[in-house]
């Protein structure tokens, strides 16, 4: 069983997955493009982000003359790994049952849930 995750908050959770869409290592202007599409925010705000999920351990931080680079420590899918968990067990209790049923009533589609049926019967999560 994989060491379980704390969750971020959704303004460090932005730049993370703004990260994980990049080539990395990845500049600040690299990860600011991103942003600019759904998430805008003042540089300054950025960069305090991305000295917190610094000293989380979510991402180290590479200086190259005045310029710096950043490079993630976890996964896009060991996050969501652990964060899948950790709902299934605090808010579900770690009952199959109820998760089934909450992800039933998420508003996906009946594609969609036949999709994930699918996947489950070829083993292919």
């Amino acid at each position: 069983m994989k060491k379980m995750i704390r969750r971020l908050p959704d303004a460090e959770q932005e730049v993370m997955q703004a990260l994980w869409a990049c080539k990395v290592p990845a500049a600040r202007a690299d990860i600011e493009k991103i942003l600019f599409k759904t998430h805008p925010m003042a540089m300054t705000t950025l960069l305090t982000l991305l000295t917190r999920l610094n000293e989380k351990g979510f991402l180290t931080i590479q200086k190259k003359g005045r310029r710096s680079y950043y490079t993630p420590c976890i996964s896009r899918e060991d996050y969501l790994a652990s964060q899948s968990r950790n709902f299934f067990q605090k808010l579900c209790g770690g009952n199959l049952s109820v998760f089934a049923n909450a992800l039933c009533d998420s508003g996906l589609t009946k594609e969609e849930i036949a999709d994930l049926r699918t996947l489950l019967e070829r083993d292919e999560l």
